[in-house]
């Protein structure tokens, strides 16, 4: 149940400390299944210690009676997920039938995302929306709203409300949509420069740049975009690449110049240490190269690219070329928020292509491995000593099944790989942000 309510951090001195089996990451654990995998750091049966929303430490032994103590000991506690591509109109679409992408966006998209003109439909769906990411889990996001201001605004205020680390910005459209969802360069420019006045920066809130895909985007439009990025610090910018073949077939007629796809980004200035991609499954040695030297990351969407049929993702060829890549739900073309079923179907879509996705790796990349490539290390995805405490506990099993399984595990990495496959949001059981306690299941004692 959703604990909107609760107290934001600047308060009182606030003490708490949290028993459970702790599991996170101090660097990258490669390819390895090992339970003793470089950079994995679990610590079963240990008290996590958070002081004012930060998270103040470790210790095996309960700690002493100023600390509020909750004891859940035999679950497991984890940073809350990171989701690098979401759409916040989309959830209202989520497991629509029979479409590609493009279709889909004609058919299934576009319309959902007209009623966001309404601002009520804006701040309900906001809401709706960043509840449920805490419901599965997810405490921190970068997000598409709509072609819409007031969407953005909804969205940051929410995020605001409840302390959450949340990257996004209007959504840029001037040709290729229905009329009511493009926007001109002249009254993007200022909407934007408006929206960045009034939320980049704030709290734990960031502006985002955000291209919905260069088949939407006029020159004039993307050089706007450009310009944003250059003109302020600390800007991120999103959007689509190399999705779908009929996409970047499309792609090549709109843009004959370009060599690529996203080299249509590159001849823009779009391309950076902050600029996140979705996809990016059909690019070639040279985009990979581009992407790299620009440390420029992609947002893998392993539930929507299976879904939508879009193809598989070449991870370990981005990888070994030196592109960093995050984790992404990419609701509504992928069909769930719990990022865990997000790792089960990464694990598929790697097997698919004989690579073998340890849990080690991706739940990394969910979490640590996301906060890196956004720059944001030192806040999110981690428990390391003054990390904001964004925590997410959860149920090892949930089930007869899962139970029986979970009983059989021989080490480390197999229950948790069970768990990663076999669990979704029935097994989370809390969610914290900013140590403060947003969501939690009925039946969990806080």
């Amino acid at each position: 149940m959703s604990m909107r309510g609760a107290r934001r951090p600047g308060g009182p001195t606030t003490r708490l400390a949290i028993r459970a089996d702790l599991l996170d990451f101090t660097a990258d654990p490669g390819w390895s299944a090992a339970d003793d995998a470089p950079g994995l750091r679990y610590r079963a049966d240990h008290w996590l210690l958070v002081e004012d929303g930060r998270v103040a430490g470790v210790q095996p032994g309960a700690p002493d009676a100023s600390w509020q103590r909750q004891d859940h000991m035999g679950r497991l506690l984890m940073p809350g997920f990171v989701d690098t591509h979401v759409h916040m109109p989309q959830l209202e679409v989520i497991a629509s039938y029979g479409a590609e992408l493009l279709e889909w966006l004609n058919t299934y998209t576009f319309p959902a995302e007209r009623r966001y003109a309404d601002a009520t439909v804006c701040e309900a769906g906001a809401q709706r929306f960043l509840d449920a990411l805490l419901a599965h889990g997810t405490t921190s996001a970068v997000v598409f709203p709509t072609v819409h201001p007031g969407s953005a605004d909804a969205l940051f205020a929410a995020a605001q409300q409840r302390g959450m680390r949340v990257i996004a910005g209007q959504c840029l459209m001037d040709r290729h949509a229905p009329a009511d969802l493009t926007v001109a360069v002249e009254r993007a420019e200022a909407d934007s420069e408006a929206l960045i006045a009034r939320w980049h920066g704030r709290d734990r809130l960031a502006y985002a740049v955000t291209v919905r895909f260069a088949p939407t985007s006029t020159d004039a439009q993307l050089a706007m975009a450009g310009r944003l990025l250059a003109r302020h610090d600390g800007l991120y910018m999103q959007t689509h690449v190399a999705e779908n073949r009929a996409e970047l077939a499309w792609v090549a007629e709109l843009f004959p110049n370009a060599r690529s796809y996203l080299d249509v980004y590159a001849r823009h200035g779009l391309l950076g240490t902050r600029s996140v991609l979705a996809h990016g499954i059909w690019l070639d040695a040279t985009d990979r190269d581009a992407l790299a030297r620009s440390r420029s990351q992609i947002a893998h969407s392993p539930s929507s690219n299976l879904f939508l049929g879009s193809g598989l993702m070449p991870w370990r060829a981005h990888e070994d070329a030196g592109v960093p890549v995050s984790l992404a739900t990419d609701v509504g073309g992928g069909t769930s928020l719990a990022m865990l079923r997000t790792l089960a179907d990464a694990y598929k879509v790697q097997a698919l292509q004989h690579v073998r996705l340890p849990a080690w790796k991706a739940l990394y990349t969910a979490t640590r491995g996301a906060a890196h490539a956004l720059g944001l290390d030192s806040e999110i995805g981690s428990f390391d000593t003054g990390c904001t405490a964004d925590l997410a506990l959860w149920d090892w099993a949930h089930g007869s099944v899962a139970i029986a399984r979970d009983d059989a595990a021989r080490t480390l990495h197999e229950r948790v790989f069970a768990w990663m496959t076999l669990a979704d949001e029935r097994n989370l059981q809390a969610t914290w942000v900013a140590g403060q306690p947003l969501y939690r299941t009925p039946e969990t004692t806080t």
